[in-house]
């Protein structure tokens, strides 16, 4: 009894089908008369010149400029060949005559006095042509008033700033209606080829006139040449009645297909013709819309009304065969749409046991599962190794994503990810109107990947505020940490930032220990010449023997001597370190110079019992230096030696010239143990030895590596085991015009003058 109903059932809904794809078909069956006469419209002569007259505006527009810069030449001809050559303008050219022309003003005779002033200047104007390769006859043609040679002549003016001034359109294949719509049409599409020419590097038409021609022989040939005289089948996808009546006809089998299993009388979906996979309809579909079988219809329709396929009526209607074949040729079409849609409906009815049911893919998961053995895991393995290769690789590819490096300009994954992007849309496009589906889909799939990957910057976001905070709270010995993806680059600024503040505080903090030490070193260092002068004082007062007092005063000079060079360095630090000190360059043997203070401290290294080996170039170095200020680099650094270098032992100076400097090494062998911070020995009341017992304002070596300095050059201290090694470069600077070292010296010589005066 059930069996029956349901059989009765069917029945309903199957003949519901057929009269709804028998309505279809009738329909697209009575638009075929519209369908003919769209094609005989588009075979007319009148259509096709139509097509061609139009469709060459843009053509012509670009004509003007190539034509006008074979007259002037302004743009080199092998750059216009590359850059505007080979376009269809090159072939429209050949059908017609066309010249660039400039107006002329003739001389007036005596004869033509009679005549009003505009009258006279009118007939005086003539058009010259500027071409070479148009002959005279066609330039008289071209210009001449009235012509019956061309059916279209075009003439595009420019004025002088070079802007299109007019369009003028006539000819004996047009009325002044068609004409008028031309000349409208040409004014836009050369509206739109000065706005690309206008910004290109080809020389713009000015105060010329280009002239088209085209003959009526040649419009027929040009209209055959673009085949715009023989409508094709792909002629049909323009009509109206084929193309829109097939898409509100295929709508409508869709919502039908969607709808009627709502009737319980109607519902044929459980017939086993629909039951298929879901793998079966989506590729039907795919071929359907992205191959030739989209374009099978048109070829049948086009191929009945063109009688190319059977033979139409005499008086252009259908014949009873080919009106049969069509017949069920679209019911076979809206037949296969409405099997696809109510296949894929089981989706909205069964939900997620459809997917589990209907798919090919899930049965053969199933099967690989249920299926054990050794032949079965080796294919389980199999498939799952595919499986985990493509979740690894789409893993890969957003963590790359994840740690884009911007400073990376060869950076492959953007490149990547715009590829993708093109391949998903170049697969939505194909499926043409049913492709916003797709698209829909697409956008969901977007949506949630990038709400993943913006929650993932916002978590790395946060690891890179937790850095930030760890600085602003002056937090510098605890390493930034973390991998924060996109952000790596900015973490690896800010370790620097905190490495380069870490140095700085540390810095300042050697800074603060330099300056108690200062004060500690310049008390101390004061202090013991003033007491003893006070002490001698003491004791010259009241002393009577003259050899004790003349002992005394000896004393106290060389105290007061002692005293007086501790507070001349202290001030000469001070200024090279405020930079105040004034320079005097002038050109300076740098050798003489060293020799001159090896000699005047001849004396003190005899004392000393050292052995100084020199090694010298035999040449003149001059260089433009403060000799003052490089002589007290020298001779600070000699004195330097003599104090601390241990007796009887040899000392290396040694002079590089270099390319771009000179280079001086200074070594010795020191007396007692290099145990100092050689990168501090340079600074203020620094001694080699910390017991302080030697002579000396513990300034020597910092004011020779300020004075280097200040004559852009640098002094380093470098020890190993007792070897102590000062090496000094200057480097060589370019000596001013003749007017600056006057100048210059000028300047020196009056600050020895005021200094003088001070003394």
């Amino acid at each position: 009894m059930l069996d029956t109903k349901s059989k009765n059932s069917r029945k309903a809904g199957v003949i519901a089908v057929v009269l709804l794809l028998a309505f279809c078909s009738v329909m697209m069956l009575r638009g075929y008369p519209q369908m003919s006469s769209y094609l005989e419209s588009a075979e007319s002569e009148e259509s096709a010149y139509e097509e061609a007259l139009y469709g060459m505006g843009g053509d012509l527009a670009e004509g003007n400029y190539i034509l006008y810069n074979e007259y002037a030449k302004a743009t080199d001809p092998g750059e216009v060949l590359d850059e505007y050559g080979q376009r269809k303008f090159d072939l429209t050219r050949k059908y017609m005559d066309c010249d660039v022309f400039a107006a002329v003003q003739e001389t007036a005779s005596s004869e033509d006095a009679g005549e009003t002033a505009s009258e006279q200047a009118e007939e005086d104007r003539r058009m010259e042509a500027l071409l070479d390769n148009t002959s005279e006859e066609l330039q008289e043609q071209l210009t001449a008033p009235d012509t019956d040679r061309y059916a279209v002549r075009v003439q595009y003016t420019f004025s002088s700033d070079g802007l299109l001034s007019g369009v003028q359109v006539d000819g004996t294949l047009l009325s002044p209606q068609e004409a008028y719509n031309l000349e409208y049409s040409y004014i836009h599409e050369a509206e739109i080829v000065e706005d690309t020419y206008g910004i290109s590097s080809i020389s713009m038409p000015a105060d010329v006139t280009v002239i088209y021609g085209i003959t009526q022989e040649n419009l027929d040939a040009y209209a055959r040449a673009d085949n715009l005289m023989y409508p094709d089948v792909y002629s049909l996808s323009s009509c109206g009645a084929y193309n829109d009546t097939l898409e509100v006809l295929g709508l409508l089998v869709i919502v039908a297909a969607l709808l009627l299993p709502v009737s319980r009388r109607l519902d044929i979906s459980g017939m086993k013709m629909f039951a298929v996979p879901f793998e079966i309809p989506v590729v039907v579909l795919f071929l359907c819309i992205g191959s030739d079988v989209y374009f099978w219809p048109m070829q049948v329709v086009y191929g009945t009304l063109t009688g190319t396929i059977l033979p139409t009526a005499a008086d252009g209607g259908l014949e009873l065969p080919a009106m049969v074949l069509n017949f069920f040729m679209w019911a076979l079409v809206f037949g296969v749409l409405f099997w696809i849609a109510t296949s894929l409906r089981a989706m909205v009815r069964m939900k997620g046991a459809y997917w589990r049911e209907r798919t090919l893919t899930a049965r053969l998961v199933r099967r690989i599962r249920n299926r054990g053995g050794e032949n079965g895991g080796t294919m389980t393995r199999k498939v799952g190794g595919i499986f985990r290769k493509a979740k690894d690789f789409i893993s890969r590819q957003y963590d790359a994503l994840l740690h884009l490096d911007f400073q990376d300009k060869t950076n492959r994954t953007i490149l990547k990810v715009v590829l993708i992007n093109f391949v998903i849309l170049c697969i939505v496009c194909v499926f043409w109107f049913y492709g916003i589906f797709a698209l829909i889909v697409y956008s969901v799939l977007l949506f949630f990947f990038l709400r993943k990957y913006t929650k993932d910057l916002q978590e790395e976001y946060k690891l890179l505020l937790r850095s930030t905070n760890q600085l602003a709270d002056g937090r510098l010995d605890v390493p930034i940490e973390g991998d924060i993806g996109l952000f790596n680059p900015i973490q690896e600024e800010l370790k620097k930032i905190q490495k380069g503040f870490k140095k700085a505080v540390d810095e300042e903090v050697k800074n603060e220990r330099m300056k108690t030490e200062l004060v500690t070193n310049v008390s101390h260092d004061l202090r013991t010449p003033l007491t003893a002068i006070i002490t001698y004082t003491d004791l010259l007062k009241n002393e009577k023997d003259e050899e004790k007092r003349r002992e005394y005063v000896e004393v106290l000079e060389k105290k007061s001597l002692r005293l007086k060079v501790l507070i001349e360095d202290l001030f000469e630090i001070s200024k090279a370190a405020s930079k105040s000190v004034v320079m005097h360059f002038m050109k300076v043997d740098i050798v003489n110079l060293l020799k001159e203070v090896g000699l005047e401290n001849d004396g003190k290294i005899k004392e000393a019992n050292l052995e100084f080996r020199w090694k010298l170039p035999e040449q003149k170095i001059v260089m433009w230096l403060d000799s003052q200020k490089t002589y007290r680099i020298f001779e600070n650094l000699i004195v330097n030696i003599t104090k601390y270098a241990m007796p009887h032992t040899r000392v290396y100076i040694e002079m590089t010239e270099q390319e771009n400097s000179v280079h001086i090494s200074m070594k010795n062998v020191s007396a007692t143990e290099l145990d100092f911070n050689a990168d501090e020995i340079t600074d203020r009341f620094v001694r080699g030895d910390s017991s302080r017992n030697t002579e000396g304002s513990g300034l020597g070596l910092a004011i020779a590596k300020s004075f280097a300095e200040l004559q852009h050059g640098t002094l380093k201290i470098s020890t190993e085991a007792d070897l102590f090694k000062a090496d000094i470069t200057l480097p060589k600077l370019e000596f001013p015009p003749a007017e600056e070292r006057m100048e210059t010296v000028q300047q020196a010589q009056e600050m020895q003058k005021r200094q003088a005066e001070r003394m």
